[in-house]
């Protein structure tokens, strides 16, 4: 009898050790107050975290507490195959421009994390950029270079599920280099009117998904500025830009973007919808993309190919352009607040080819006003039923 209950002690010390090991910052000496600063409290819990070898490690930031964070590195990579930053209670960046205190040369984002595989962000939680005096700043021809809230680069398997991002300096969540990602039922709002604040922009990574998610953003709501096989499903998206491909190319550069699919997304009041945008001079290619069941309301360009994005940054080499090829826009639906519905806008030398129009069904919000192409070195086909219809298409291939 007694060996049978020094087996079962045994066996519970096991499994306790076993148990997936949680970090409060609390226990760290972060106050929670919103007004103390709160980093060093977050480094060592992360530090923890990322040394732990056993169970599912995770950093817990919990409810009900508002924790003020200097801008800071969570660098991997960790011990453990898997580790969790779980967001329940609220973060808040400094609230003014000149008491930011960055700890490196990189003034790129608020919150970074690099180098951490199968990272899962999480908890329903805030991330609040008090973005505003930047904004405020950058309208006086100043601040040029805001920071983002959250930047990702070379997480593997990174996995972002419910949090809500508010009012960023600059753009609210990057990917870099962040392959196999999954971004699901997230929640990004800044003003229409703030500048360049887009909801979520993806480079250099493949096999992403982002489903799900409402943006209301002043900029683009998705970005993705290169990368592959990508699926984009379920987004509201409104203020903002819309999901935009680009800008690829700038000042001469290289940009590729091929196997993407948005899909069951829907755009009301943005400035665009389904956008595809590169800068004069630059090379590469976007293809093997599709834009399909979207709804949109009221929107200014619903459909848009953009070549010739800015001229500001071209080169002198104006016979280069990234060559756009394999798009296909099927089933739109929908009012338009311009008259120019469609927009295909492809550049002089390499133009646009394969693009296919199926079932385009985009009113003008005005009743007053109808809806119109509008297309330049475009070739493709256009179905007979399309609203409106896109005869400017060329009906061959370069």
């Amino acid at each position: 009898m007694q060996g049978l209950l020094f087996a079962i002690l045994l066996l519970c010390c096991f499994i306790a050790s076993q148990a997936d090991p949680i970090f409060d910052v609390l226990k760290y000496g972060a106050s929670g107050n919103g007004q103390t600063d709160d980093s060093q409290a977050f480094v060592k819990a992360w530090k923890d975290v990322c040394e732990a070898r056993n169970g599912y490690p995770t950093l817990l930031v919990p409810k009900g507490r508002t924790f003020l964070l200097q801008p800071t590195a969570f660098q991997g990579p960790c011990n453990s195959p898997s580790v969790n930053f779980k967001v329940q209670g609220t973060l808040i960046a400094p609230k003014s421009v000149n008491v930011w205190k960055w700890p490196s040369s990189d003034k790129g984002a608020w919150l970074q994390f690099s180098y951490i595989k199968q990272l899962v962000l999480d908890g329903e939680g805030l991330f609040d950029g008090q973005g505003a005096p930047w904004w405020d700043c950058f309208k006086k021809s100043q601040c040029h270079d805001r920071p983002r809230a959250l930047s990702f680069h070379a997480c593997e398997g990174l996995k972002i599920n419910k949090v809500n991002v508010i009012d960023t300096p600059g753009g609210h969540i990057s990917l870099n280099g962040c392959n196999g990602s999954i971004v699901s039922d997230i929640n990004l709002l800044a003003p229409k009117d703030s500048p360049n604040t887009d909801g979520l922009g993806v480079s250099g990574s493949s096999n992403v998904t982002i489903r799900d998610s409402t943006m209301r953003v002043g900029d683009d709501c998705v970005v993705i500025n290169g990368g592959s096989n990508m699926n984009i499903s379920r987004i509201f998206c409104g203020p903002g830009h819309g999901i935009s491909i680009g800008s690829l190319g700038i000042g001469g550069t290289y940009g590729a973007v091929e196997e993407i699919y948005v899909g069951n997304c829907t755009f009301i009041g943005s400035s665009n919808g389904a956008r595809i945008k590169t800068w004069e001079g630059g090379y590469g290619y976007v293809r093997k993309v599709t834009f399909e069941d979207i709804v949109v309301q009221d929107v200014q360009s619903p459909l848009l190919i953009d070549q010739h994005y800015s001229s500001y940054h071209a080169t002198a080499d104006n016979q280069k352009a990234v060559k756009i090829s394999d798009i296909t826009y099927r089933n739109f639906r929908g009012t338009s607040a311009s008259e120019d519905a469609v927009k295909l806008m492809c550049d002089k030398n390499v133009g646009c080819t394969n693009l296919v129009l199926d079932n385009i069904k985009i009113t003008s919000s005005d009743p007053k006003m109808k809806t119109k192409a509008t297309c330049s070195n475009a070739h493709g086909s256009n179905s007979a039923s399309n609203i409106p219809q896109v005869s400017c298409l060329v009906k061959f291939l370069l």
